[in-house]
């Protein structure tokens, strides 16, 4: 056990390292991602697979256990006072762009590209709601295997990434004000990071709008949670409607929410348990990467990207004509 939780947690600390360099820290990628990719890395050096096996309870724990308890934390990033405050058509806004990336996605990389379903499933999460937490909170529900999960992260930095540096340059051709610009950045760019450089890019209006719609956006985890669990095991039942499965951490997290609503924690202690939450995700992260393995990400191929790319078009299209749809941009 303390042998894997002691590489996870070395590995976290790397990562948040890493996150500080100049050019690193630019780009705007957080410590989940930095501790994927360092325990990709180290996973898969010689010697990497031994040391796994000896290390194995404390991975398994890792990304099971902290990772839910991260996921629960992190919902004291949200109060339903946000939420109340868009009005209604921005939570249709957030729940139309998170339908239509999912659906559509889901269909694309299953029934033309031939991508396996955790993968596709997994990278459409990604996509459309937070990144790289909605990848582990997805991969959790599922059980997928590690190797969907860290690709599926990969195609989240790479376009979330380019919408830092897509975004900025669309601004002055939209045609949108700031604030309604900052809407469209939440409701459509992947990871709050990435919205936060995007939005800050823009302008403090764009900055503002944008992280209230991607946190509302985040919001949304908890009923898509809900339906996968449901949909998943009526496909492991030959399509008849499953037993509803409640992952007790989507819970957790909608229970985190309400208590931040309604309880004003000192804000030193409001700061540790977020900091607590996103080091337990981290870990699990990096625990994910550690468990991969190089021959299983070639086995996919160029198909999760190629989903990917399609997705990140139909977000910055897709999502620029439902602004101005449902906003009056």
């Amino acid at each position: 056990m303390w042998q894997g939780l002691i590489l996870c947690a070395a590995l976290t600390g790397a990562g948040y390292i890493l996150t500080q360099l100049p050019g690193v820290h630019d780009l705007g990628i957080s410590p989940l991602v930095c501790a994927l990719l360092l325990g990709f890395v180290a996973g898969n050096l010689p010697g990497g697979t031994a040391l796994a096996t000896r290390a194995r309870a404390g991975l398994q724990f890792s990304t099971r256990w902290l990772l839910r308890g991260g996921i629960v934390l992190f919902g004291l990033s949200l109060t339903w006072q946000q939420i109340t405050a868009l009005g209604p058509r921005i939570l249709l806004l957030d729940a139309l762009v998170v339908a239509a990336v999912m659906l559509i996605g889901y269909q694309v990389g299953t029934r033309l590209l031939g991508l396996d379903r955790e993968t596709a499933l997994l990278t459409c999460a990604g996509s459309a709601i937070c990144g790289a937490a909605a990848v582990l909170a997805t991969e959790a529900t599922i059980r997928a295997r590690p190797a969907s999960t860290a690709m599926a992260v990969a195609t989240v930095v790479l376009f979330g990434s380019l919408a830092m540096l897509v975004y900025p340059l669309l601004y002055p051709l939209t045609g949108l004000d700031e604030g309604l610009f900052g809407i469209y950045i939440g409701a459509t760019v992947h990871e709050v990071a990435q919205v936060v450089a995007a939005g800050d890019a823009v302008g403090p209006a764009a900055l503002d709008a944008a992280v209230i719609v991607k946190l509302v956006r985040v919001m949304l985890l908890v009923p898509f949670l809900l339906i996968v669990g449901r949909w998943w095991a009526a496909r492991d039942t030959g399509g008849e409607p499953g037993r509803l499965t409640i992952p007790w951490f989507a819970l957790g997290f909608l229970g985190m929410v309400l208590f931040n609503s309604l309880v004003q924690l000192p804000p030193q202690l409001h700061s540790a348990l977020i900091v607590i939450g996103q080091l337990g995700m981290t870990m699990a992260m990096a625990a994910l990467g550690y468990e991969t393995r190089l021959e299983r990400l070639a086995a996919l191929g160029l198909r999760p990207f190629l989903l990917a790319l399609g997705l990140f078009l139909l977000l910055t299209g897709g999502g620029l004509l439902s602004v101005r749809g449902l906003l009056g941009g």
